[in-house]
């Protein structure tokens, strides 16, 4: 009989525990307690699950544990934990080397330790594996068997949730890929794909964003040259979107906990071996200059509207780095915030999906705890950073009301009616 314990449970871990519940014994682990607690209760702060969800889980005889005594009786253990970058854009795999120790604690006779969290082809074997076995004592592959299947969450979507996207599969030998496999297909309804190795598999996750990252920096390079030539990208877009094959997609800031990070792994190792990703590369440092554009645009824009700089008012709408979020990984919005800093100006932040806790917690830029637009602080500029649902909403009134003198108003999502400049 299958026993599951996930370890890692935000936003990849937790709603893939929650699917599995439903059919077989599931362990959530975790080394944050106070989420753990969150969760025991009900409560899960990634807005992944409801609470509804989260006790069907708990109903279902889901545990949610710190200690690794509570999952020394299972037998497939799936690791989502973060695989983030360091402040030199080198990949950081401490999550993933400690989480293969805790497991080789506990590995026994032919246990199946699957790896979800996106890395550069090769991690799982080379880096993974050599943890479990030190801490094991065992033989992989003789004693036990590992598989990777990247995960391909969508945070905030509630439409392409877990179960509703086909899954990629693999595993270290052709018995255990199929193991794998069925393992996934037995609660992915959109079906599952198997990869002839764990490096396929690692492979295609990770240039899945690659590509992604490099179509958008094409789409945001392009919108620098035409707002040089005082042409809206949007009406570019549009007109060349009437070709059946035009690729379509916006130009904006490009954080996140993927889109922005799985680039520098496939680059690192790369460059490691004697390549150097240019392209890849050079995709990376357009999408990582967009803020210090748009917060420079601001100031211009305020200047040629005869507004003063210095101890200025600046109101930015937004800090997650997605809509209808609260996930705050590797935002770029704080990328505009930093420059705008730069000018000596005043900038309110105010995001209505942010739990001001979480904020103060893992996050160093301070956030507005009321609602600008029901207060009477009045701004020299405003900027539109990420489209919730809340300022789809806002009309031009909304905006008049809070705005000193004539408004600004820098749109970077395209949401406002008529802004000052659209990205």
């Amino acid at each position: 009989m299958k026993k599951i314990c996930i370890i890692g449970l935000g936003y990849v871990g937790l709603p893939l525990a929650h699917a599995f519940s439903k059919k077989y014994q599931v362990v959530g682990f975790d080394i944050n307690k106070p989420r753990i607690d969150e969760l025991s209760s009900g409560f899960d702060r990634t807005l992944e699950l409801t609470a509804e969800e989260v006790n069907e889980s708990i109903k279902n005889g889901m545990i949610y544990t710190t200690s690794s005594d509570d999952i020394k009786d299972c037998n497939i253990y799936i690791v989502t934990v973060p695989t983030p970058i360091d402040s030199s854009n080198r990949p950081d795999l401490t999550p993933l080397i400690k989480s293969s120790q805790t497991i080789g604690k506990v590995l026994k006779k032919d246990d199946i330790v699957i790896y979800e969290s996106t890395v550069y082809p090769g991690v799982t074997e080379e880096v993974c594996v050599p943890e479990l076995e030190k801490v094991s004592g065992m033989i992989f592959n003789k004693d036990f068997f590992c598989g990777y299947s990247p995960e391909r969450i969508n945070p905030g979507d509630k439409e392409h949730t877990v179960t509703k996207i086909l899954k990629i599969t693999s595993g270290s030998t052709a018995e255990i890929a199929i193991v794998v496999d069925d393992l996934y297909k037995s609660i992915i309804i959109a079906g599952t794909y198997k990869a002839s190795s764990i490096k396929v598999a690692e492979a295609a996750k990770v240039i899945e964003n690659t590509q992604r990252d490099v179509n958008i920096a094409l789409i945001n390079e392009l919108a620098l040259i035409f707002d040089t030539m005082n042409i809206d990208t949007n009406d570019v877009i549009e007109a060349a979107a009437t070709k059946w094959n035009f690729i379509k997609l916006k130009p904006g800031l490009v954080g996140g906990h993927c889109i922005g990070v799985d680039p520098y792994y496939l680059t690192f190792k790369a460059e490691e071996l004697g390549y150097k990703p240019n392209l890849i590369l050079g995709a990376r440092q357009i999408n990582n200059g967009m803020g210090k554009y748009i917060a420079e645009k601001t100031i211009k824009l305020m200047i040629k509207n005869n507004k003063k700089i210095k101890d200025s008012n600046i109101l930015v709408l937004g800090v997650t780095f997605k809509e209808d979020c609260p996930d705050l990984r590797n935002t770029k919005v704080t990328d505009i915030v930093d420059e705008l800093n730069e000018y000596g100006v005043n900038v309110d932040i105010y995001d209505p999906w942010v739990d001001l806790t979480e904020e103060r917690t893992h996050f160093t830029h301070k956030l507005m705890e009321t609602n600008p637009f029901e207060g009477n602080k009045k701004y020299d500029s405003i900027i539109v950073a990420v489209a919730h649902h809340q300022f789809i909403k806002l009309t031009q009134e909304d905006y008049r009301n809070i705005s000193e003198g004539n408004e600004t108003i820098i749109d970077i999502k395209g949401i406002v009616k008529n802004p000052s400049w659209r990205l």
